[in-house]
């Protein structure tokens, strides 16, 4: 009976040396050359990601710039316009000014919204003709901007005069929304000023128009003191 080993023999190489040493350089070679592609790719792919971040990080910088240029109606001083301060900031000024129509600035941003016509126009016009309501005739006719009384109007030293406040404001709101803006077609402060508060009154519609334009960019930029 045949024995069987265990032991199996050697294999040996029987192919020549010269041959061994072309198959073992092209083996490196094949390794070198998958290495400089893995290296090649590796800087490319990282080059790909930094052209994309940098057109990502443009087109963010593009889109704030063009959000942060001021709005034309807002270097226009254009009235019938939405709302470009809240309810809270009218507040703010009123608080500060210590305006006896303090804590109505809800009901002065509503009537800017009903009317079509920015507040912060009406913040504006009520700080020039009477700080708020705390000087001349205003402190007893409760009007924002001390229109003049017509025949059979509630008056008071020839102005109009309101049980509230919120009348003030209101009728205020629809003299700009109904005359000024609709019949006569006028919309900007420079456009509306001489016609309302007319040098002939003796009023310096200069300084008038520079005022109210003033307040309307200082509380546009976020500070509540003119």
């Amino acid at each position: 009976m045949p024995t069987t080993s265990t032991n199996r023999p050697k294999r040996t190489n029987t192919y020549s040396p010269a041959y061994n040493r072309r198959t073992y350089k092209r083996r490196t070679i094949s390794r070198r050359r998958k290495g400089c592609l893995y290296l090649i790719a590796v800087p490319s792919t990282l080059v790909m990601l930094l052209i994309i971040a940098g057109i990502i990080v443009i087109w963010l910088a593009s889109s704030h710039s063009k959000d942060s240029k001021p709005v034309t109606h807002l270097r226009s001083y254009v009235l019938p316009v939405k709302p470009s301060v809240s309810a809270d900031f009218i507040n703010q000024v009123l608080d500060y000014y210590h305006s006896p129509a303090a804590g109505k600035g809800q009901a002065l941003y509503n009537d800017g919204v009903k009317y079509g016509i920015d507040p912060v126009y009406a913040l504006a016009f009520f700080m020039q003709e009477s700080t708020f309501g705390t000087q001349g005739v205003a402190t007893v006719t409760h009007s924002l901007g001390n229109i003049r009384a017509n025949t059979g109007d509630p008056q008071y030293h020839g102005y109009r005069m309101y049980s509230t406040w919120e009348a003030g404001f209101e009728d205020w709101y629809k003299l700009m929304a109904h005359q000024y803006i609709g019949q006569w077609k006028l919309t900007t402060v420079d456009q509306i000023v001489p016609i309302y508060a007319p040098g002939s009154d003796n009023n310096d519609v200069t300084t008038y128009i520079q005022n109210v334009k003033n307040a309307v960019d200082i509380w546009h930029s976020g500070s509540v003191g003119v």
